[in-house]
């Protein structure tokens, strides 16, 4: 393609090194789209035939058939995408081919293909995270009201509803697919027409490119937009953050399908056995999607430090965008998918999560509330009450042992029904506020989420 200024042929070694097409390879069909928008604007501006516009369309069409049913013959000497799809157009339809690249760069155009690509992506990636989002809430609602110790610094702190606290992570969720969403609004900006810094002599109708492929308009600075990846570091970062609330479910999950805590029980068909030992059980899904988000953190910062230091504008530096924001993708969209199976089979075991949250202590905060209610600054409600604990404990008794003289003693406001406060279905009753874990609460907000799911869906 540069033969023109060069008497020799690229080495072997340059030409293995430098090639794209064994990834970039991805980008065929929006190389094809954005090749086929430019063409009908290169018509527009009477630099192509009607009978050429058609013979490239087909020609691209046959190509683009290639592709899809694996037929096509990729050349590494070709170097990328571009090029082979390119040559393959032009050895089918002849010179009218070769005309295909007026006014186009490789430049602006890998920029058009790899935003195509991200907002195609996106959807996908939307589709999973809502898939998982259902996964959850159907597990919260087979949880119905069964209790669980809730956990700060991974000790035991309040109650809470089984259903409230997975009901977080459909939270997260929710955030990660705005997330993606905003970035691929952002990348939604048509490049092609910036040629490979500077525009082109030949000015082509970009509106009317833009609205052939969709994009919400065109980018105003030729330099920054064959040069911006920062819709793909934006893309890497939802991705990374999205990583970081599946490794956080993830962790849940190891916990509380173990034996020390039991609260979980994982099907056969989503978990692994030893090779040596033959009672294990193991929660490999989850630790395969924990470990994989170190991956997506790894992504992200690779594009941002290929990034940080090129001048403006295209460098081919740029050629290491693509593998970084393919395997986030990829690798996200594969854990939400199992993710959202394995959850789907999931049961909870309630005899193992009520006999853990059947401790008073999860409930003492609840003491010094009654205490504040009579009266007492919490600061001394919250005193007393540790004293009471620290009672408990050197006698080797619940706080539901303690007697009403220990009460009495500890503070005059307490009174017949202070004991009562120790039940953990009745403080989680009394939790009203908005957010809160009380049942009434968490039914309300279950049903909200069945709603909203069930319209994105549609």
């Amino acid at each position: 393609m540069w033969h023109g200024r060069f008497t020799q042929d690229p080495s072997a070694r340059l030409r293995a090194y430098g090639e794209s097409v064994s990834f970039d390879r991805r980008l065929a069909l929006h190389d094809v789209a954005g090749s086929k928008a430019h063409a009908a604007a290169l018509r527009k501006a009477g630099l192509l035939t009607a009978r050429e516009l058609a013979a490239i369309k087909r020609g691209l069409d046959a190509v683009a058939r290639e592709v899809r049913a694996g037929k096509f013959n990729w050349r590494e000497e070709l170097e990328d995408v571009h090029m082979n799809i390119e040559a393959a157009l032009t050895k089918k339809i002849g010179a009218a081919g070769a005309k295909l690249h007026t006014a186009r760069s490789r430049n602006d155009q890998v920029a058009t293909d790899l935003r195509l690509w991200m907002r195609d992506e996106t959807a996908l990636l939307l589709a999973a995270v809502r898939s998982l989002q259902k996964s959850l809430v159907g597990l919260a609602a087979r949880a119905g009201e069964a209790i669980m110790p809730g956990y700060t610094h991974l000790q035991r702190a309040q109650p809470v509803l089984a259903a409230h606290h997975l009901l977080a992570y459909v939270e997260m969720l929710e955030r990660d697919a705005g997330r993606l969403a905003d970035a691929a609004q952002r990348a939604n900006v048509l490049p092609l027409g910036s040629g490979a810094l500077a525009g082109s002599t030949i000015a082509l109708d970009r509106a009317f490119m833009a609205r052939q492929l969709g994009f919400d308009g065109v980018s105003q600075n030729s330099m920054d937009a064959v040069s911006d990846r920062d819709f793909a570091c934006e893309f890497l970062s939802a991705c990374a953050i999205a990583g970081m609330h599946l490794s956080r479910l993830c962790e849940d999950t190891v916990l509380w399908a173990s034996s020390e805590f039991g609260f979980l029980c994982l099907s056969d068909a989503h978990t692994t056995g030893s090779s040596l030992m033959p009672q294990k059980k193991n929660p490999d899904i989850a630790e395969l999607a924990r470990g994989k988000t170190g991956r997506l953190y790894g992504n992200l910062v690779s594009l941002l430090t290929t990034l940080k230091g090129l001048p403006l504008s295209y460098n081919r530096d740029l050629q290491e965008d693509k593998e970084p924001v393919f395997d986030s993708a990829d690798t996200l969209g594969a854990s939400l998918e199992i993710l959202a199976e394995m959850f789907g089979a999931a049961q909870w075991d309630k005899k193992r999560m009520a006999a853990a949250a059947d401790d008073a202590l999860l409930v003492a905060t609840d003491w010094a509330d009654y205490l504040v209610r009579r009266g007492l600054p919490f600061r001394e409600a919250h005193k007393v009450v540790g004293r009471l604990v620290g009672l408990s404990v050197k006698r080797g008794v619940t706080l539901r042992e303690l007697t009403p003289g220990d009460l009495h003693s500890a503070s005059k406001l307490f009174r017949a029904d202070a004991l009562r406060v120790l039940e953990a279905r009745r403080s989680l009753q009394s939790r009203t506020a908005e957010g809160a874990p009380s049942p009434r609460r968490v039914a309300s907000r279950l049903a909200w989420w069945r709603k909203h799911l069930s319209r994105r869906a549609s």
